[in-house]
């Protein structure tokens, strides 16, 4: 698919953000497939380096065409130095973006008319990454569960297990759902098969995001 054909665009590190989201928004009563085609083009960037070259965002804020523009990133382990390089990396082409990350979200109208967004998983303001946001939907009536996955998974990195200490949220996300029924599924199908939980009120403010960003 050619996004530059696209009025909607969103920048993600990964794949994984790629299948997530349109799974998310669909089980919040948003059909994905219009005349088929995506309501959002979706550009996985292949991490986050990529997706913050200033190069990239201005190419696509110059699409000709263009009415929404919206990045999904990774806090990661410092979430206010991660917010300062994604601004930095916007500011060559918007200039007035504010000084710190808004907690629902930003969403910043250009000087073209343009409406720019930025979400920092898992909620703009914590430490963490996509997998956080996803244990967000795990169903209150599983709390102890994954309470339990949680323990287990770092009893397991206390014998050896290899993950890293940063992957500790992947890890947990992953050991809970090897546990349902079906177990082992993908983060978008547990979405999809509502093994998740897509309407709990912490994945209500991302979709309220996403829907105010691209006027769904």
């Amino acid at each position: 698919m050619n996004n530059k054909n696209y009025s909607k665009i969103l920048l993600v590190e990964g794949e994984e953000d790629r299948r997530i989201i349109p799974e998310l928004i669909e089980a919040n009563g948003v059909q994905w497939i219009m005349e088929k085609q995506p309501i959002v083009f979706i550009k996985p960037c292949n991490g986050y380096d990529n997706l913050v070259n200033p190069d990239l965002i201005g190419t696509y804020l110059q699409a000709s065409g263009l009415l929404a523009l919206g990045m999904i990133i990774d806090a990661d382990e410092n979430p206010q130095e991660r917010w300062q390089s994604i601004r930095n990396a916007s500011l060559k082409t918007i200039p007035d973006l504010p000084d710190t990350l808004p907690a629902e979200g930003l969403i910043h109208t250009t000087s073209e008319g343009i409406r720019f967004g930025i979400w920092m998983m898992p909620d703009n303001q914590m430490r963490g990454m996509l997998e956080t946001f996803i244990a967000y939907m795990i169903p209150t009536e599983t709390t102890e569960l994954w309470q339990f996955a949680q323990a287990v998974t770092r009893e397991a990195q206390e014998k050896g297990a290899a993950f890293k200490t940063t992957h500790a949220d992947k890890a947990q996300i992953y050991t809970w759902l090897a546990w349902q029924n079906p177990p082992g599924r993908q983060l978008h199908q547990a979405i999809k098969q509502k093994i998740l939980a897509p309407q709990h009120p912490e994945a209500q403010k991302f979709v309220t995001w996403f829907k105010t960003l691209y006027a769904l």
